[in-house]
C-alpha cells in the first residue's frame, strides 16, 4: 500500500539517506589535527553538522586566528572520498522508502554536486533523485538560510507549504523551518548522540524519527 504523503519530500543527504557523517568527521578531525587545528570531533559534530565545508573553514580560520593551509580543501576531500569508497552504506530503508513515496522526492545538500553524484552512486541511490539533486553551491547562502530548499522547492514547480523536508541537523531543521515547510528529524545516523531528537524539536522538527520505515507513517501523520 502506498503512502499519503505530501507534493514533494525534500531528503537532506549526509546523515539521510546515506550513513557518512562520523566517517566524514573521524577524517575531518585528524586532517585538522595535522594542521595545527586539533579539535574534539564530537565539537566538529555539534559546531558543524549540516553547514558547507567552506562556512567550516571560515569559522575554523576566525577562531584560530589563521588560515588553513593551500590544499586543505581537496586534501580532506580526497581522503573522505578513499574512507567513503572503503566503508560507506546506505541508511537502511531507505530504498524500500523511495518505492513507497508517490510524491516527487529530490536531494537538497550542504554538499558539493561532485561529492553528492560520487556518494550517492556509491550507494545506489543517484539514479533513483537524478536530476533533482540540489546542492548549497546554488544558491547564496547555505543552512540555517532558507535558499536551498526554496532553491529545490522552485525547481521541482512545488510550493514550500506542500513540501516535507528530512534532515537530520539543527541548521538543516532551522533552514527547513524558514522556508515554510515541515521538516522532520531523523536521528538514526551512525552520529547521532543520545539527545539529539530533542535538539532537532527545538529547531523546530514537527517529530523525529530513527528508522525510516517510520517514516510513512509519520509523514501520514499517523507517527
Amino acid at each position: 500500500m502506498s503512502i499519503i504523503s505530501p507534493s514533494l519530500v525534500i531528503f537532506d543527504c549526509d546523515g539521510v539517506l546515506i550513513d557518512s557523517e562520523a566517517l566524514a568527521q573521524r577524517v575531518e578531525a585528524a586532517c585538522l589535527a595535522e594542521h595545527g587545528f586539533a579539535i574534539p570531533i564530537e565539537e566538529i559534530a555539534q559546531r558543524y553538522l549540516g553547514i558547507s565545508a567552506a562556512a567550516m573553514f571560515a569559522d575554523l580560520e576566525q577562531r584560530f586566528g589563521r588560515p588553513l593551509p593551500d590544499g586543505f580543501a581537496e586534501l580532506l576531500s580526497r581522503r573522505i572520498a578513499t574512507l567513503f569508497e572503503a566503508e560507506l552504506a546506505v541508511m537502511p530503508g531507505v530504498a524500500a522508502l523511495i518505492d513507497r513515496i508517490e510524491a516527487a522526492v529530490c536531494v537538497a545538500s550542504s554538499s558539493r554536486p561532485e561529492r553528492l553524484r560520487h556518494t550517492l552512486s556509491l550507494v545506489g541511490l543517484h539514479h533513483r533523485f537524478a536530476p533533482n539533486i540540489f546542492s548549497a553551491t546554488q544558491v547564496a547562502r547555505g543552512k540555517p538560510a532558507p535558499d536551498l530548499f526554496l532553491f529545490a522547492a522552485e525547481r521541482m514547480g512545488v510550493a514550500p507549504s506542500a513540501c516535507v523536508v528530512i534532515e537530520d541537523s539543527v541548521p538543516g531543521v532551522q533552514a527547513g523551518v524558514a522556508a515554510g515547510m515541515r521538516v522532520m528529524g531523523f536521528t538514526g545516523g551512525g552520529h547521532c548522540a543520545p539527545g539529539h531528537g530533542s535538539r532537532l524539536l527545538e529547531a523546530g522538527a514537527t517529530t523525529v524519527f530513527d528508522r525510516m520505515d517510520k517514516l510513512a507513517p509519520a509523514l501520514a501523520g499517523r507517527g
